[in-house]
């Protein structure tokens, strides 16, 4: 990709002193000048040519090391910070030993970064990924042993220029930002390549991407578009651009073209129209990658405005009423460190991810993830590892994390920086084994033969397996998934237990203890007939299939047996409202008295009355703590012999 739209930070360099002779002084001034301006190639040539005359100095070396570095070619940028660092070891800041370091964490010379990053803090370095390093000196380890099981590869949209960035837009397609080669397309003085716009394109059932075509209307202009968040409705994108609005360029101090975050709303012919900056930009630093949260109401985003931390931060603002936003909010240096934060979103499951190349990684920008709370409030982050991180540029990174298919964009292909950024698909293939063993309560002897099953969060049967006769018996189900597990033998109380499965692949073990059922009070006709459970959906009355089998068993006492006549009893546990739980007990006590009057039983043989909480059968009472199984002894439906 245009590495300005990656890296949005600014650095105050000094101006070279004096040379061998006017015209190379001559030279590294026009350089200088060109390096300021971001017009890193043209900078690196006349750099290159005051070297090949023989003029060396640690200025060139930093900044010869700089042009490679925010491109992204880090083979070239390690050359020249090694000659940097070995040559002028006393003119060398700290921060050029932790560049030279990432440098070459990305060639995969783990051992030699790690020995820079020590000069890095004999020199005065310091910061998180200081203390990470020193935490973890044998961090590519943890990190491997954190990896989450992706399958990657390249969709079919990428092209020979950058293409990256890519955003969720409706159901079935993505919006990414393209340096794709256009017949007399300007060209950027950064990385030599066409400037950027914003592309969209059809997604299939696989998330592979066809049909590329720019977006209509007035985003794309002749400078810099990329970077895309679009809210729910899909009538309004937020976007990164140039300062450019209206036909005006705007520049800073030093005549620099910043980044700036802008909206745009979609018209009736799907074009983008009514294009408006957004009030917290400003024409002297960055803002850039937007990323909004799951309701909404938050903008994220990557910034070097004033209070950054490092060279970019991760911020986020307010989405206030009338087009107004909050005061923009620095994540802290929980997340943020000194050197780059960007790229973040957001995901349904209000997960951030983000790039970083402040943290212990595999090199350059790796991918992170951690959970927010519901105030925002980051948990732990999480290294993706291998393979969604490489050595090379890993970022922008997006996921569905219920389908588990999502993007990634990175440069790993080739060899020549952030011109091989290239979009890949994301298929997260993370499984969970799900096993334990069913056994007797009292006697915690194996129970053979027990039938287990894998209910969803909606009750929902998944699988349903028999315990062998040593008792166990296991189940594959999916990461980041809640699931019930239930156990049920003849003679037996049923059991069941809620899980929530990691995000990462591995192992859940689940042991089923049964209690075996004593002798049946003379009027529980539901005890007598080993009547298993009555399940009902959550918050729903409905009659589901598997209890139609239960039912069918009183349905052929009582036909068996025309004198019987039947109180319905139904029971919930404590959580809830107390008034809710008895009317939607009264509800499914209902519900269960006309199915079998459905099914041919005289209505006058059965009365039915929901109890809601009012009779527990254990302590689990409202504000006392209990597990899921305990609340499941409570939630229950009993018949009652009443003639």
């Amino acid at each position: 990709m245009n590495t300005i739209v990656r890296n949005i930070f600014l650095f105050a360099f000094v101006v070279l002193t004096a040379g061998s002779s006017f015209a190379q002084q001559k030279d590294i001034k026009k350089a200088n000048k060109e390096f300021d301006k971001f017009a890193y190639i043209d900078a690196r040539e006349i750099y290159l040519k005051v070297v090949e005359d023989g003029y060396e100095s640690a200025e060139i070396f930093k900044k010869l090391g700089d042009t490679y570095y925010f491109n992204s070619d880090y083979t070239n940028a390690a050359k020249w910070y090694e000659k940097l660092v070995t040559q002028f070891p006393d003119q060398t800041e700290p921060e050029y030993y932790y560049r030279a370091a990432q440098s070459l964490k990305s060639l995969g010379k783990y051992s030699e970064s790690d020995a820079l990053l020590k000069d890095y803090v004999a020199k005065g370095g310091k910061g998180l990924v200081i203390k990470k390093f020193e935490d973890d000196p044998n961090y590519l380890k943890s990190t491997v042993f954190k990896t989450r099981d992706f399958a990657l590869e390249k969709v079919g949209v990428n092209t020979s220029n950058s293409d990256f960035g890519a955003s969720f837009y409706g159901e079935d397609k993505i919006v990414y930002a393209s340096a794709s080669n256009t017949e007399g397309a300007k060209v950027a003085d950064w990385t030599d390549q066409p400037f950027l716009d914003l592309f969209m394109a059809d997604r299939d059932s696989i998330g592979q991407l066809s049909n590329a075509t720019r977006l209509r209307g007035d985003i794309n202009t002749a400078y810099h578009e990329s970077s895309a968040a679009f809210t729910k409705d899909e009538f309004t994108v937020y976007f990164t651009r140039n300062n450019f609005l209206d036909g005006k360029k705007g520049k800073d101090k030093n005549k620099t073209i910043r980044l700036k975050l802008y909206k745009a709303t979609k018209g009736s012919d799907s074009s983008w129209s009514n294009v408006v900056e957004l009030p917290f930009n400003s024409k002297e630093y960055s803002v850039a990658h937007p990323a909004l949260s799951p309701d909404g109401k938050k903008l994220y985003f990557s910034s070097d405005m004033p209070g950054t931390l490092g060279m970019s931060d991760l911020w986020y603002v307010d989405i206030l009423p009338n087009d107004t936003y909050g005061t923009p909010i620095n994540l802290g240096s929980g997340i943020n460190t000194e050197a780059r934060e960007s790229f973040p979103f957001i995901s349904d499951k209000n997960n951030l991810y983000f790039s970083s190349d402040g943290r212990s990684g595999l090199g350059g920008y790796d991918i992170f993830v951690t959970p927010l709370d519901k105030d925002g409030k980051s948990g732990i982050i999480t290294n993706l590892g291998a393979p969604s991180n490489s050595a090379q540029d890993d970022f922008g990174f997006i996921i569905n994390e219920d389908s588990r298919i999502g993007y990634v964009s990175s440069n790993r292909g080739g060899d020549r920086g952030s011109i091989d950024d290239d979009i890949y698909l994301v298929k997260e293939i993370c499984s969970i084994t799900i096993k334990g063993k069913v056994f007797d309560e009292d006697t915690k002897d194996p129970i053979p033969g027990a039938s287990v099953s894998l209910l969803d969060e909606n009750n929902q049967l998944v699988n349903q397996t028999t315990a062998k006769n040593d008792g166990t018996y296991s189940f594959i189900g999916n990461c980041g998934t809640q699931y019930t597990v239930r156990g049920v033998k003849e003679g037996y109380n049923p059991y069941e237990k809620v899980i929530e499965t990691p995000l990462l692949s591995g192992t859940v073990e689940v042991p089923l203890p049964l209690k075996r059922i004593g002798p049946c009070p003379p009027n529980d006709l539901g005890c007598k007939l080993n009547l298993q459970p009555i399940y009902f959906d959550f918050d729903k009355s409905n009659i589901r299939q598997d209890a139609e089998i239960e039912l069918a068993k009183i349905l052929a006492a009582m036909g068996e047996y025309p004198e019987l006549i039947i109180h319905i009893e139904s029971h919930t546990d404590s959580r809830g409202n107390d008034n809710y739980n008895e009317a939607l007990s009264e509800r499914r006590a209902q519900s269960t008295l006309k199915w079998l009057v459905s099914k041919g039983i005289d209505r006058n043989r059965l009365t039915a009355k929901g109890y809601g909480e009012t009779q527990l059968v254990n302590q689990c009472s409202n504000g006392v703590p209990c597990t899921a199984e305990e609340h499941q002894l409570n939630r229950r439906s009993m018949f009652i012999i009443k003639n």
